[in-house]
């Protein structure tokens, strides 16, 4: 079912998923909020460890069996994703949404032909036959710029180079027509020219199908080039989002500008280093034992004291725009009083 272009078809309601570790209950995400609509592009961003990749698993439901979700809820084209059998669930996988990994060479069997794999997909979900569904296999190989498409098709995947092995991984996701695609790093591990080639790709493919994304990224440039909206993720938490052109031109939350100041700036066309890239300093909390307050107080230089107590909800700045600080937007449209120092960390 495709929705309306005004509908979301994805929505996530204050998602909560931990891990059971010896060091007790793991807080990976927590209250996660936000939706996608019809061919839109959200991409969710943060350093590694924020909750991005477990926030994936949590709406694909393959989290590891030490994982789960403990509240909240997932919704795509209105139905409820956390309430399906798994038996059910199976058959929204690749279906009805589908993702893209970031290492393509541990998502792919290496003891099959790559032509099997995608076979496979088309006769499990499209009931097509072994012919039919050959067939269609190389037409999308084709479709994601694949020269030779038969002779892919019957090459094991190490026999093919990494950004080969990710096309075949994309052709795999698109296969059944998702109406979602989640693609968690999708070009981390290729060079600078694959990556390029990898994420117009996948631009097209949007464009030309209605594809909605979520694009999990720890890079800045692809999320400024890529995506329609932003959400900043920093220990399990949403602390900023909004549309691109605004996160960009004006960074709300203390976290989001220091992700923004550590990269490497444009002078006449190239980079160039003077010295050291700024660093946000300190590193994540323990997410067995997380802060009562604001997650990223110790670590921010205009905390006030409040902030190490008092939890941080999302507050609208905009109509399209929400950040978690009290600093920036003061709870229901509160001041905070001047008298209160601000802190600055070391």
């Amino acid at each position: 079912m495709t929705p309306a272009p005004e509908q979301s078809v994805l929505n996530v309601h204050r998602l909560r998923t931990s891990f059971r570790t010896r060091a007790g209950e793991l807080q990976a995400a927590r209250d996660v909020s936000f939706s996608i609509r019809h061919g839109e592009t959200l991409a969710l961003v943060g350093e590694s460890g924020s909750g991005k990749s477990v926030t994936a698993a949590s709406i694909m439901r393959l989290l590891p069996k030490e994982g789960r979700v403990v509240a909240g809820t997932i919704t795509l084209n209105g139905r409820d994703l956390l309430g399906l059998a798994e038996r059910r669930m199976q058959d929204v996988r690749g279906k009805e949404m589908s993702q893209v990994f970031q290492d393509p060479m541990t998502s792919l069997n290496p003891v099959h032909r790559i032509g099997w794999q995608i076979d496979e997909i088309l006769i499990r979900h499209e009931k097509l036959g072994r012919k039919a569904a050959r067939a269609r296999t190389l037409e999308l190989l084709k479709l994601v710029r694949i020269r030779d498409p038969e002779r892919v098709a019957s090459e094991y995947p190490h026999r093919l180079s990494g950004g080969m092995r990710q096309r075949v991984m994309i052709a795999m996701a698109i296969a059944c027509k998702p109406t979602l695609l989640l693609a968690d790093e999708p070009t981390t591990a290729l060079d600078v020219t694959i990556q390029a080639e990898i994420l117009a790709l996948l631009k097209d493919l949007r464009d030309e199908r209605g594809l909605s994304m979520l694009l999990i990224t720890h890079d800045l440039g692809l999320v400024a080039e890529y995506a329609d909206h932003v959400a900043v993720m920093y220990a399990g938490e949403i602390v900023e989002q909004g549309p691109t052109v605004e996160f960009f031109r004006q960074p709300l939350h203390p976290y989001s500008k220091g992700l923004l100041n550590a990269r490497p700036k444009l002078f006449g066309g190239v980079h160039f280093r003077t010295g050291s890239l700024p660093e946000i300093a300190g590193s994540l909390p323990n997410m067995v034992d997380p802060p009562k307050g604001c997650a990223f107080a110790p670590r921010c230089p205009i905390a006030l004291r409040e902030c190490r107590d008092t939890a941080q909800l999302l507050q609208p700045t905009t109509v399209n725009s929400a950040v978690a600080c009290m600093v920036v937007a003061p709870p229901q449209g509160g001041v905070v009083p001047a008298t209160h120092e601000i802190r600055v960390s070391p």
